[in-house]
């Protein structure tokens, strides 16, 4: 067994402490010794976008960062956006809009989503389009994610 690196990282606004492996993947990392498992697994190559979280504020691929990497780093998750059990307005658009449909994909995009649209609160289709190439679906054929995003994003905006 590897010797355990200690790591401190602020996960959904909350100080983690703990020990883990050099080797242990920020994913597994937040899947096993966090028990936030709305963070799917995938592709575990950064292709296929389920794994997506914020990092610092930025759009980031689990699977492709190690755990010590994320030392001192700001990391949000799925699980971190809801206040309680109320959805916030894009988790919200992905249900009303029918923007999901066997849901692995659907953190990951949500994710992605959260992070656009804080950088652009007003995308056009061609921009949410462009921004979520780098996650994949396999159900829905991307029309009701779209449409969710934006919806999402003209409730956001006072519509």
């Amino acid at each position: 067994m590897a010797e355990l690196i200690p790591v401190t990282m602020t996960v959904n606004g909350r100080r983690v402490e703990a020990r883990c492996e050099p080797r242990k993947l920020l994913v597994d990392f937040l899947r096993d010794d966090l028990g936030l498992t709305g963070t799917h697994v995938g592709c575990e190559h950064g292709v296929c976008g389920v794994c997506t979280i914020t990092y610092d504020g930025e759009a980031a691929r689990s699977c492709t960062l190690f755990a010590v990497q994320a030392e001192g780093a700001e990391i949000e998750t799925i699980e971190g956006l809801a206040v309680g059990r109320r959805l916030t307005p894009l988790q919200q658009a992905f249900h009303e809009n029918h923007g999901l449909q066997c849901g692995f994909c659907t953190p990951g995009m949500i994710m992605s989503a959260h992070q656009m649209l804080q950088r652009n609160p007003r995308p056009t289709e061609a921009q949410i389009r462009h921004d979520l190439e780098g996650n994949l679906c396999r159900c829905t054929g991307y029309h009701n994610i779209v449409k969710a995003i934006q919806y999402a994003a003209e409730k956001m905006a006072g519509k």
